[in-house]
């Protein structure tokens, strides 16, 4: 699974949650149909939570997204520090040049 680097993003909205969805379904090279197919969703539904059409969102649903793009949800405390794993991967993208 891949890991969507939000690094100093703060998700204080359900308009940013749309959004980062909306990039992971793009950075994933899917459409909306290929998604909600691989979700076993409706594309309506990827279309409504990309756009809040109804002002709400599935968290179930965004779970299912997510794991269908390839990515999962992760929630941290405010305040966490980078982990060693966070750091040792950091590393590897840089190709070690840090």
């Amino acid at each position: 699974m891949s890991t969507f680097d939000a690094q100093g993003l703060h998700v204080t909205t359900l308009a940013d949650i749309a959004d980062m969805l909306r990039c992971v379904r793009r950075e994933a090279g899917l459409s909306q149909s290929e998604l909600a197919q691989r979700a076993g969703l409706a594309r309506t539904t990827v279309t409504r939570m990309e756009t809040l059409a109804k002002g709400d969102m599935s968290v179930s649903a965004l779970v299912r997204l997510l794991e269908a793009a390839g990515y999962h949800l992760k929630l941290e405390k405010h305040g966490h520090v980078r982990t060693l794993e966070v750091i040792l991967a950091e590393q590897r993208q840089d190709g070690g040049s840090k």
